[in-house]
């Protein structure tokens, strides 16, 4: 179903995808939006390893909901700050690569547990995060791609 990468020379290790999504913290999400274009945007995200899934949060309305409701297969696309090689100029970067679906947590308390796990990624203090999580759960919706297939690649920028 899903095409083989093309450069597996320059695949990466199914682990090594992994690593990538536990360590970074943005990525691109895209949907089949309205009249057929992509529609893609900057997401924050939390990787949920043991279900195998990628949690983030949105608003309960907009354009991704309403591209969700008509399509749930999504491209979701992240990568690392890369390095250079001493004595060169270009950055080694390893990308990951998902496809999956997507589908709207409706649950109570699994919202909260998610938001609180995304949180936690991202605001400095546990209170901090406590706080926008008080303030912030009953208007936020949390997204879960269950990931169908993953390829990661390490390329040169030369």
């Amino acid at each position: 179903m899903f095409r083989p990468m093309r450069r597996f020379k320059q695949a990466v290790s199914e682990e090594e995808c992994r690593k990538i999504l536990r360590e970074e913290w943005r990525a691109a999400f895209s949907v089949i939006g309205d009249e057929g274009y992509p529609y893609t945007i900057p997401i924050n995200f939390y990787y949920e390893e043991s279900e195998n899934r990628i949690y983030f949060h949105g608003a309960k309305e907009g354009h991704k909901v309403s591209a969700l409701e008509k399509c749930d297969k999504v491209c979701f696309t992240v990568w690392n700050q890369g390095y250079k090689k001493e004595g060169h100029w270009e950055w080694y970067v390893t990308s990951v690569i998902i496809f999956g679906r997507a589908r709207l947590v409706n649950d109570r308390k699994i919202t909260e547990d998610k938001l609180r796990k995304l949180a936690l990624k991202y605001f400095p203090t546990q209170e901090e995060a406590e706080e926008v999580l008080a303030r912030s759960i009953d208007k936020t919706q949390i997204f879960a791609i269950d990931i169908e297939h993953m390829t990661g690649k390490l390329v040169s920028e030369k």
